[in-house]
C-alpha cells in the first residue's frame, strides 16, 4: 500500500462562508479529517460519510492530543496510505502549529500540502468593524501571540519597539494575560488611553466585542466576564467601529431561531436566516420519504392521458411524482396533454425548471384557492389526479368532487417523524437560549410537540418566552391547538415572506 498525504487546511475562523472553495474541496475528498476546537463543526459536513473524524481539540487548558500526539496520528494515517485533512481554524500557519507538524512530515517522507486558511487575526476585526490599517490612522500592523507571559525574564517578544514602533496589534489567545500585555505596552510608552477592543468568538452569530483603552479594557473584560475564545486590538483604527460596524447591526443578530423543517429543504430557508445574523438550529421534525405503496400513483401514471387536470400541492409532490414517472420509463411527454395547478410559488417554480408553464396557479397558496381558481375559470366537470402526501387534508379532494369533479387523489409520499436526540434542543430551550420557533407545516408542529414526549409539560413553559414563527394560517392554528402561542403569519404562505415578518418582528419588538 502506498503513502497517503496530508493537507494542511485552514478553515478560517468560524463563518462557514469563509471556508476556501480549495478546502472544501480537500474535504470532499478525504479519508481521514483530523479537526481541532476552533474550527467549526458545520465544514464537517463536506467530508465523505466514510471519512473517520477524529478531534484532537484543545479548550480551556484541556487537550485532548498533545501536539506530539497529534503529529503521531497524521504520520501514521499517511503512513497507512490514507489522504488526511488535519482542519484547523483560522489559518494553519498563523499560530496553528502547522509549521511543527510540515517538519514533522517532511522528516517522515510524507508528501503534504498546505491550503491557508483566513485568519482570525485580520477577519475578527473586520466584522467587528475595525480595518488593521487605515490612511489616517496607521499603515503598520503586527499578529502578536497573546499566550505568551509578557512579564517573564526571557521574552520573544521585543516589548519596547512593539509597543511603539507599530500601528496596530493584533493580539491572538490573550484574554488571559490582557491586564499583563496593557501594563507591558503601557510600560514601554503605549499611551494609556489607546483604544482597545476585544471580540469574542469572532465572524460568528454570538459574536461579542468590548471596546475601551489600554488602561481600562482589562477591568471592563473582567466584568464583562469575556472568556476565550477572543482576539485583541489595539491602536486607533478601533475609533472607528462605532461607524463602520457592519455584522453586529445585521436585522437577526445574535438570534437562535430553530428550524422545523424536512432536512433536505431547511438549507434554503437557513442560508435566508443566516445571511440576516441568525445564528440557525436546523431541527428536522420531519423527513419525506416514499409512499407505503406505489400501486395508486403507478396505476394513476399509467391512465395520465384520461386525465384533464394535475393538482400538486407542494414541491414534495411534484418531485416525488417526476421521480416514479422516471422509473417508469417515462418522460415528460407522457403529460403532454393534462393541465397543471401548482399551489404556491416554489411547486410552480419545479415545474418551470423543466420549462413547463403551470396552467393554473392560485393567488393564495393554500387548497382553498385552487377550488376558487377552478370556479373562476368557469369549470364545471374534469378529471383531477393530486399526486400528493399519504396523509393530508381533505379540503381540496372533498370541494373539488362538490364542484362535480371527477378525483383521484393517490400518495405520492409521505411524511414521518424521524428519529433523533431532542437533548441538545431541551437543554437550549430551557436554559432560555431560543428566541424563536419556526414552523412550515402542521406536521413540523405536531412533531415537534411529541418528540418531547413526556417532556411536553416542560417544553410548553419553556416555550413561553419563545417566539413562534408559521408559514400560515393552518400551521398557525395547528400551534395554537397544541397550546403554543403564535407570534408571527405572514400575509403570503412562502419562506421569503416569512423571512421578512421574522425581520419585523425583531424591529417591532426592539422599538417597544
Amino acid at each position: 500500500m502506498g503513502k497517503g498525504k496530508v493537507y494542511l487546511v485552514g478553515a478560517g475562523p468560524g463563518d462557514p462562508g469563509l471556508i476556501s472553495i480549495k478546502a472544501v474541496n480537500r474535504l470532499a475528498e478525504a479519508d481521514v479529517v483530523v479537526y481541532d476546537n476552533l474550527a467549526n463543526r458545520a465544514f464537517l459536513k463536506h467530508a465523505p460519510k466514510s471519512a473517520e473524524l477524529i478531534y484532537v481539540g484543545k479548550k480551556g487548558g484541556q487537550h485532548t492530543m498533545s501536539q506530539e500526539q497529534i503529529n503521531r496520528l497524521i504520520v501514521e494515517k499517511a503512513l497507512a496510505g490514507k489522504d488526511v485533512v488535519r482542519l484547523k481554524g483560522g489559518d494553519p500557519f498563523i499560530f496553528g502549529r502547522g509549521g511543527e507538524e510540515a517538519e514533522e512530515l517532511v522528516d517522515a517522507g510524507v508528501d503534504f500540502e498546505v491550503v491557508p486558511g483566513i485568519t482570525s487575526a485580520i477577519a475578527v476585526p473586520a466584522y467587528a468593524g475595525i480595518p488593521l490599517t487605515h490612511r489616517k490612522f496607521t499603515s503598520t500592523v503586527a499578529f502578536v501571540t497573546g499566550h505568551e507571559d509578557p512579564t517573564k525574564d526571557t521574552s520573544s517578544i521585543s516589548w519596547d519597539k512593539l509597543a511603539t514602533g507599530v500601528g496596530t496589534l493584533v493580539f491572538l489567545m490573550g484574554v488571559g494575560n490582557l491586564e499583563k500585555i496593557a501594563d507591558a505596552l503601557i510600560a514601554h510608552g503605549r499611551d494609556p488611553s489607546t483604544p482597545v477592543a476585544v471580540i469574542r468568538r469572532g465572524t460568528e452569530p454570538h459574536q461579542r466585542t468590548l471596546t475601551g483603552c489600554l488602561q481600562d479594557i482589562a477591568s471592563k473584560v473582567r466584568a464583562a466576564g469575556i472568556k476565550p475564545p477572543a482576539i485583541i486590538v489595539v491602536g486607533e483604527v478601533v475609533a472607528l467601529r462605532d461607524r463602520l460596524n457592519w455584522y453586529e447591526k445585521k436585522p437577526l443578530f445574535g438570534k437562535n431561531i430553530i428550524i422545523t423543517r424536512a432536512r433536505e429543504q431547511a438549507s434554503e430557508f437557513s442560508k435566508k436566516l443566516e445571511e440576516l445574523g441568525a445564528n440557525t438550529i436546523e431541527f428536522p421534525t420531519i423527513e419525506v420519504v416514499p409512499p407505503d405503496d406505489w400501486t395508486q400513483l403507478d396505476r394513476a401514471v399509467s391512465q395520465l392521458d384520461e386525465y384533464d387536470w394535475m393538482v400538486f400541492t407542494s414541491v414534495n409532490g411534484v418531485r416525488f411524482f417526476l421521480d416514479r414517472l422516471k422509473e417508469l420509463g417515462l418522460d415528460l411527454r407522457a403529460i403532454s396533454h393534462t393541465k397543471i395547478a401548482a399551489i404556491g410559488p416554489k411547486t410552480a417554480h419545479m415545474w418551470r425548471r423543466l420549462y413547463v408553464e403551470p396552467d393554473l396557479v392560485p393567488q393564495e397558496y393554500r387548497a382553498e384557492a385552487i377550488v376558487e381558481a377552478f370556479k373562476g375559470l368557469g369549470i364545471t366537470s374534469a378529471k383531477v389526479l393530486i399526486p400528493r402526501a399519504q396523509q393530508a387534508r381533505e379540503v381540496l379532494p372533498k370541494e373539488l368532487l362538490a364542484m362535480g369533479f371527477d378525483v383521484d387523489v393517490v400518495p405520492a409520499y409521505k411524511t414521518v417523524r424521524p428519529s433523533q436526540d431532542v437533548s441538545m434542543v431541551s437543554q437550549m430551550l430551557s436554559s432560555g437560549q431560543i428566541h424563536m420557533v419556526t414552523f412550515t407545516s402542521s406536521s413540523t408542529v405536531r412533531n415537534f410537540v411529541d418528540m418531547f414526549g413526556q417532556e411536553k409539560e416542560n417544553l410548553m413553559n419553556w416555550m413561553s418566552t419563545v417566539a413562534v414563527a408559521c408559514i400560515g394560517p393552518i400551521t398557525a392554528q395547528t400551534a395554537q391547538d397544541l397550546g403554543l402561542s403564535v407570534d408571527i403569519v405572514p400575509e403570503q404562505y412562502t419562506i421569503e415572506a416569512l423571512v421578512e415578518a421574522i425581520i419585523r418582528y425583531w424591529k417591532e419588538s426592539a422599538a417597544l
